[in-house]
């Protein structure tokens, strides 16, 4: 047996007694864990700190003050603590609610959208509990697809999927995502993505909160190559345990003869609608990432 081998065993079997563990607490405590794990990791480890204060400073300039900024920031951890927690716990959710535990606001268009039998590109940004947000869409009837990254470790990405799976949310994985996705939309299914990641190079330049952001070309180009409209969703916590889910869409542009330019208003498009819901509600943006770090490098010395 590697060393390789050794670590992804060890962390497999880690994270599997956490989540057997935590689902046999009752949700709203298991979700307190949440708030001090967040604690910890903003306030004693300081993991990647600088870098969510210096993504909100830059980004919402003096609609805040220092000391607010470090509120928004701690909660943001928190929040995306319990995202994790609740994932966790999708065995447990599974027995659950679900309409009770996630209201939808202005569901209408997607609903009547597939009901044309019509695939449409569904996008968001690391923006509350995205996954769970998934497992409504399903609830409510609708046939989603999460392009989802595939983990290192491949028995904790098994076990990720199977929790995922609990709710039939279908599931295509990065590295078949083209050909995937294609399939999915001729057969007239959602596709939900998130695409807030900079991508470098490879990414279009579209402005994100004031500063240019290289940002993920797919969601524009899947929609503009076969004219699926593009909808937006986000999460946002109403109380410990319960969420709105907000809908928006269907995002679209006239197209022209130059495909580079579409994709680029498209995406700029859609990319305004994440910036409203992150100015709006700042705690629920995961702002540890250097989202700007190929385009803005030096907010990051």
């Amino acid at each position: 047996m590697t060393s390789k081998t050794l670590q992804h065993k060890i962390e497999y079997n880690s994270v599997k007694f956490l989540m057997f563990v935590l689902n046999l607490f009752p949700l709203k405590l298991a979700l307190r864990f949440g708030d001090f794990i967040g604690f910890i990791a903003f306030s004693v480890l300081k993991i990647r700190r600088k870098v969510a204060l210096a993504n909100l400073k830059n980004s919402l300039g003096d609609l805040h003050t220092k000391k607010e900024y470090r509120k928004i920031a701690l909660k943001s951890y928190i929040n995306f603590a319990r995202s994790m927690i609740e994932f966790a716990l999708f065995p447990k959710i599974s027995n659950m609610n679900i309409a009770n535990m996630v209201k939808v606001e202005n569901e209408e268009f997607l609903n009547q959208h597939f009901k044309t039998g019509h695939g449409a590109i569904i996008v968001s940004g690391h923006f509350g509990n995205f996954e769970l947000a998934g497992v409504r869409m399903v609830n409510l009837g609708w046939p989603i697809y999460f392009l989802v990254g595939k983990q290192r470790n491949l028995m904790v990405n098994d076990l990720m999927n199977h929790n995922r799976s609990l709710f039939n949310v279908g599931l295509i994985e990065i590295g078949v995502a083209a050909r995937g996705v294609f399939t999915a939309l001729k057969k007239g299914r959602g596709v939900a993505m998130l695409s807030d990641q900079d991508t470098g190079k490879d990414g279009v330049i579209v402005d994100f909160l004031g500063r240019p952001a290289s940002t993920p070309k797919g969601p524009a180009a899947f929609a503009l190559k076969t004219d699926c409209p593009l909808f937006a969703f986000f999460m946002v916590r109403d109380g410990l345990a319960g969420h709105r889910l907000f809908l928006e869409g269907p995002i679209t542009i006239k197209k022209s003869d130059d495909k580079e330019k579409d994709i680029k208003r498209l995406t700029q498009a859609y990319t305004d609608i994440i910036a409203k819901y992150v100015i709006r509600y700042p705690e629920y943006y995961f702002w540890a990432h250097r989202r700007w770090k190929s385009t803005c490098p030096d907010e990051y010395q």
